[in-house]
Order: C-alpha cells, then structure tokens, then sequence
C-alpha cells in the first residue's frame, strides 16, 4: 500500500480502510479507501504524527432541491464549500481534538506544494477543477498538556460539474509539546517526505474507485427513477382521490337537486336549440318547445304538435329530461 521512514520505537496503528460492499451500499463515500494512520513517539500520544482520511461534502448552491446542512446525499455531508484553512480550523481541528481548550491560531498560509499534482492532473484530463491548500499552525491545551500542532490540507471543489461535490485531499497534521514542537517538526517533515506509494496497489486502487464510481452512478439512477415512479404513483393516487371526491360532491349535489324538483313539481329539460337547461313543469311526460319558447305538454308519445293543424307550425322540437348524474 504504502510505506514512510519511522524512527525506532516509535508506535504505528490503524492504516487504509475500505467498506464492506457485500454489506453495504456502495455511496459516494466508500468508492475511495480511507487513509486513517497515526505514529506516536510513545503511548501517551504527546508526540505524534497522523494522516487523517479524505471525506466527502457537499454544497447545496448547485442543486435543483437543496438539502440541509448536515444531511446525507448519496453517502455525501451537506456542507457549504470551505477553503483548506477554514476547513482545518473549523472542521478539522473540533474532530481531531474535542476536549481541546484555549486554541490559539498562530499561523496560517498557502500549501502550493500539496496542491500543485491534483492540479496538474485535473489539468490533463481536462476537468475544471479547482483546489486550494493551506497549512494551519496553532497552539490548544489538552489533558493539562500544552501543544503546538500544525495541519495540512488540499480542497478538491468539483463545482458544477461535479453538483456541488468537494473533499479534503493530502490530510496531515503533526504535534508534540510546545516547548519541543521546533525540535521535532524536522523529524514529522522527514517522515511525511519518505512516504512511498506502491504502485500495484495504486493501479488496483485505480481500477477498483473506476468500478465503483460506476456502480454508484447506476444506483443513483436506479435510485433516481424510483424517486419520479414514487412521485408519477403519489400523483395518480391523489388525482384518484380528487376524482372519487368530486364525483360524490356531484352525486350529493344530484340528490339534493332532484328532492327539490320533486317538492316543487319540477323536471329539468335540456332546450334543443339553446342547448341549455329549461326547468318546467313534471305533471307530463312529454314537453316540446320551439325556438321562440312556446311550450307544448302531453302524456302520450304520439301526440306530436308538428302533425295536423292544430297548432299551425312546424318548429317544434321535443325537449329530453336532463341526464343525471356527475357532469363533466
């Protein structure tokens, strides 16, 4: 995987970890190993020295529906995009060292040299990446124990192209007691210098992020899809509901009407040539009307007031009772 120079004596634990993909989902977390790997002088961690791994945020201004700080997006934190020196001061520092009191910063510059691969890289694969390094040096007081720390790190910001995602990269930080943090910030910068990468191991690295990129993009788009087929069905859903509910208001609404027309003596007619609804008398079964609105009842189908010369015209139209019930 890796190996660095390490004076005799001097306590190695912990190192790369990966995520169990037979047991968990692949997430925009875990496609990448994490690098979490300390070298103490001794037991007491008073002097020691520690790569800490690479996480994955988020910033909501790139996103169609933003999400609150704090959430989780595929695997990723909602947190609005810091700089390398907020992000070791504000975020960094609180994690690494949470019983830490009277923090104190004491110096604060620019890390080009952390910087300047993951540039170039993005650089030739034509990605619009931007990345900005610092390095935080500060004072805290810890178990009664005054220390001088100092902290590295790079901000990858993938911005639009990459919806808001960003990472710190090339995390380390190093400390020791006040008093001897000069003396021994030589040996930390050795350390962090002799740090070799094994090669096989990075190309299967390569190769195994590639799958697993992939197989997240297919879950977010599986993941996608579900989310709109949920939403098409809660939509159909509530239409059905809008539907039932209106056709019950409109049957109600029938039932209350015919009760009145019955109490009244009433029918509803539709009108041949207005097309509209004509309410008049039920005593008869059959209505007929002309275009001027002359009326003629009868309670025989063959009286029709067109034949004969009764009634002296030819204009009459019969009048059919409203249809019931829900109308479009």
């Amino acid at each position: 995987m890796f190996s660095l120079l390490v004076p005799l004596g001097w306590l190695v634990e912990g190192g790369i970890l990966r995520a169990n993909h037979l047991t968990q989902v692949v997430s925009a977390q875990t496609i990448e190993a994490k690098l979490d790997f300390v070298v103490r002088k001794d037991a007491s961690g008073k002097v020691l020295l520690r790569f800490f791994p690479e996480m994955k945020y988020c910033d909501s201004r790139y996103m169609v529906m933003p999400f609150p700080v704090g959430s989780n997006y595929g695997g990723m934190i909602m947190y609005p995009l810091q700089s390398a020196a907020s992000f070791i001061t504000q975020m960094l520092f609180p994690w690494a060292h949470p019983q830490a009191a009277q923090a104190q910063m004491l110096e604060t510059k620019a890390w080009e040299e952390g910087a300047r691969d993951f540039k170039f890289r993005a650089q030739r694969q034509g990605m619009p990446f931007t990345y900005d390094g610092a390095e935080v040096t500060y004072g805290y007081t810890e178990n009664g124990v005054r220390f001088k720390e100092r902290a590295r790190t790079v901000i990858e910001n993938t911005g639009q192209l990459g919806v808001g995602a960003w990472c710190n990269k090339n995390n380390h930080y190093y400390r020791a007691p006040f008093e001897t943090f000069d003396a021994w910030s030589p040996v930390f910068e050795h350390m962090i210098r002799s740090v070799k990468i094994n090669n096989e191991w990075l190309a299967n690295e390569i190769v195994s992020q590639q799958m697993l990129t992939q197989a997240y993009v297919n879950a977010q788009q599986a993941a996608q899809m579900r989310a709109q087929r949920a939403l098409e069905t809660q939509r159909y859903l509530q239409d059905m509901d809008r539907q039932i509910l209106e056709h019950r208001r409109q049957t109600f609404a029938e039932m209350r009407n015919d009760s009145y027309l019955m109490l009244t003596g009433q029918e509803e007619y539709v009108n041949p040539y207005t097309k509209e609804i004509d309410v008049a008398s039920n005593e008869y079964a059959f209505r007929w009307v002309t275009e001027n609105g002359d009326e003629f009842y009868t309670q025989r189908e063959i009286d029709d007031p067109n034949e004969g010369s009764l009634l002296n015209r030819r204009d009459w139209e019969r009048t059919p009772i409203r249809p019931r019930g829900p109308r479009e």
